[in-house]
């Protein structure tokens, strides 16, 4: 979910269904937005040796794109053996339960409302499938469930709406908390740091070659909001919907819904730290 247009990192291309790394496949969901750019990535993700595949982030509730993941697994020689979520927003996770009616797999999720099966996903957490190996990242801040997938044998990392592949995702606040979205881009920068994490395989928008630059620049770019949003208030703009339109004016105002649940977060932050 996009609230500006900005470029991190370096975009591989456009959006396309197809190989995205030796063990991700993405089948592009049919349901573009402002707020989803080109649609949902939907990732089906497996060893090359094996025939039992993770889907992560089935979609909507669309029984064509869901039969759509299904066959492209099959065309790749796999079953679907597990589905997972990044978090709980409809575009990621509205199909899972009929996706799982389909493939007759459970459904690990954060949070326990969205699971089917007795085991959800917790910090620390391998999945092992087919001699495939997903670490389980916890990355909240864009939701208070949202999670990322490290692919180590891939460097590369699964992160939902946490990073986008192009723009820059909301805070959903009250849900969402910037303080605890800040900690989880420094955790995926240690990713790129300390593990040679250089592949984004976002859940909206291209894949990103250049991890660490879209995580610098998500940073960057929050600081940089953030430290408008302070300004703002102290120039007198003292609700939500005054401060977007003084620091989003150059945004499209299709988006000022979203960007305005980002600066009820910033707000919130900043009289957390006493800034405002």
């Amino acid at each position: 979910m996009s609230d500006a247009a900005a470029l991190p990192g370096q975009p591989r291309g456009g959006v396309l269904s197809g190989p995205a790394t030796a063990r991700a496949v993405n089948v592009l969901a049919p349901n573009p937005s402002a707020m989803t750019l080109d649609g949902t990535n939907t990732w089906i993700v497996s060893e090359p040796d094996s025939d039992l595949a993770v889907v992560i982030d089935p979609g909507p509730l669309d029984d064509g794109h869901l039969t759509r993941v299904i066959d492209t697994a099959a065309e790749l020689g796999k079953r679907v053996a597990l589905t997972l979520l990044t978090h709980g927003h409809p575009d990621h996770a509205e199909g899972a339960g009929r996706f799982a009616e389909l493939t007759g797999t459970h459904v690990r999720a954060l949070d326990p409302a969205l699971r089917l099966g007795d085991e959800g996903l917790g910090t620390g957490d391998v999945i092992t499938v087919g001699g495939l190996e997903l670490w389980v990242v916890p990355t909240p801040g864009h939701t208070s469930d949202s999670l990322s997938f490290h692919l180590p044998a891939d460097r590369a990392v699964l992160t939902g709406d946490t990073v986008l592949g192009r723009g820059t995702t909301i805070v959903a606040h009250p849900d969402g908390r910037l303080g605890d979205y800040l900690d989880s881009l420094r955790r995926l920068r240690s990713l790129t740091v300390d593990d040679g994490v250089h592949t984004v395989l976002p859940g909206h928008g291209p894949v990103l070659d250049d991890a660490q630059g879209a995580v610098e620049f998500y940073l960057a770019h929050r600081a940089s909001r953030l430290a408008q949003v302070e300004t703002a208030v102290e120039n007198g703009h003292r609700t939500p919907s005054e401060v977007v339109a003084h620091v989003y004016a150059d945004v499209d105002r299709s988006l000022w819904p979203a960007a305005e649940l980002s600066v009820r977060a910033q707000m919130e932050y900043l009289r957390e730290h006493g800034l405002i």
